[in-house]
């Protein structure tokens, strides 16, 4: 089905997956997972009240009950799921898609991720090959409503923002639930109104246009910050009080300085800058690893890190069951904001700091012959000399002495990514030119 992926179900309502579909994925969870009970929720789009019924049926019909948060975040879902001991949750959303896809994403006991090396896999096999015989004793819908539990939970993360003048675009998602019990009107909000058709821009931080309407906001309001959230909550990304773009894996960085107090490790993707880890230096030890919530959930819980972060906007914490929560990310990072401006830090010294390389941002080809292109760019560059460091376990990360790069391909979609950092401009134009000839030549 195509609707299956690496990280989780998604894909286009009615063309990729149906109510169909949603019944045998519910009938097969409980199997899947060895439970009897399995903890929901979902956003506000306007197919997920259909995929909850058509999901739940089958959870029914397979003898185990249907817990329901009713409307909530993905990291809400995480967090009930870990702290009340379910060994199976679904939360029904599309995360940061436009309004015509949905999906689900599914966790384990203690809220780990099943992506399709870990269950899903296994799932769509028995949608395929296994009949569907309903149980005489079937399972029921309990209402099991925890907002308040959650909200209080990231109560004792809020910090003295008075001195702060913040920005927030709720893209119409699900950060709309919550944000205002926790910050009350204290910031100025756009689109914190719930809204599954997305009426004033798609819930996509990454895309540029996106954040438009924030920027705007930031220069008219004169904001210390700006903050916009993706559709289900669980990513955050920023822009500085100039509306200058944040990208978001420099604010792992930032991360450290909230945990000064702290040792330990913490987790980067491979596409992260090498600007964290030196600006870090020897607080924390450096982990890095592949990209998608799907590895990165995992691979914090085995280190036992305290922090992590993705150059997607995802930010795990070990306090928060090794997962990863937009709005808990936001209220750490205004904690260290405020108290850099006490300071007379501004949020765009206080990232001057860090950034010391030119980026490219990632760039993506749609190519065939993904595997190939790789392998001819990673040689061409061996061949030149021999990296600092090499990484190979999410596409390619070569790193030399001035410049480094990552090209890997995607996982959700049929593009090779590239990303290249280097010190200088000059140099940083030099390599993405010479690294784009090549892929050019697999077209």
């Amino acid at each position: 089905m195509k609707a299956f992926h690496a990280y989780d179900i998604r894909g286009i309502y009615n063309q990729d997956f149906n109510k169909d579909d949603a019944y045998k994925i519910g009938y097969f969870l409980p199997k899947l997972l060895n439970t009897n009970k399995i903890l929901t929720g979902r956003d506000v789009r306007v197919s997920s009240p259909e995929i909850f019924e058509y999901l739940c049926r089958g959870i029914n019909d397979a003898g185990a009950d249907v817990y329901n948060l009713g409307l909530s975040t993905t990291p809400m879902v995480y967090f009930i799921t870990a702290k009340h001991k379910f060994d199976a949750s679904v939360m029904i959303t599309a995360s940061h898609n436009s309004k015509e896809y949905n999906g689900m994403k599914i966790s384990r006991t203690d809220a780990l991720p099943v992506g399709y090396d870990s269950g899903l896999k296994e799932i769509e096999l028995m949608m395929n090959s296994e009949p569907i015989i309903v149980k005489e004793q079937k399972g029921k819908i309990i209402d099991y409503p925890q907002k308040e539990e959650y909200i209080n939970f990231l109560k004792t993360y809020v910090p003295d923002i008075s001195k702060l003048n913040v920005a927030i675009d709720c893209s119409n998602g699900m950060a709309g639930l919550l944000i205002k019990d926790l910050l009350a009107d204290s910031p100025k909000y756009i689109y914190d109104e719930l809204d599954g058709t997305f009426p004033n821009h798609e819930a996509n931080p990454l895309v540029a246009k996106n954040i438009v309407d924030l920027q705007n906001l930031v220069k008219k309001e004169k904001s210390d910050i700006g903050i916009i959230f993706d559709g289900d909550a669980d990513r955050v990304m920023f822009v500085d009080e100039h509306a200058k773009f944040i990208s978001p894996d420099l604010m792992i960085a930032v991360l450290a300085d909230y945990y000064k107090n702290e040792s330990g490790k913490f987790l980067q993707d491979i596409r992260t800058s090498k600007a964290v880890a030196e600006y870090i230096g020897n607080r924390f030890e450096k982990e890095m690893w592949r990209v998608g919530r799907a590895y990165a959930a995992v691979k914090l819980r085995e280190i036992k890190g305290i922090f992590g972060g993705e150059l997607a906007g995802h930010y795990y914490f070990r306090d928060f069951y090794f997962s990863d929560s937009g709005l808990l990310a936001s209220l750490i990072f205004l904690s260290v904001i405020a108290e850099n401006k006490k300071k007379g830090i501004s949020v765009s010294k206080m990232i001057s700091k860090i950034e010391a390389y030119n980026n490219s941002g990632e760039i993506n080809f749609k190519i065939e012959h993904k595997k190939e292109a790789m392998n001819a760019v990673k040689d061409f560059y061996f061949k030149q000399a021999q990296p600092d460091a090499f990484f190979d376990f999410d596409g390619y990360r070569l790193e030399y002495e001035d410049w480094w790069f990552n090209i890997r391909p995607s996982n959700t979609e049929p593009y090779l990514r590239m990303l290249v950092e280097a010190k200088s401009k000059e140099l940083l134009d030099t390599k993405v030119k010479e690294i784009t000839d090549i892929i050019h030549g697999f077209n």
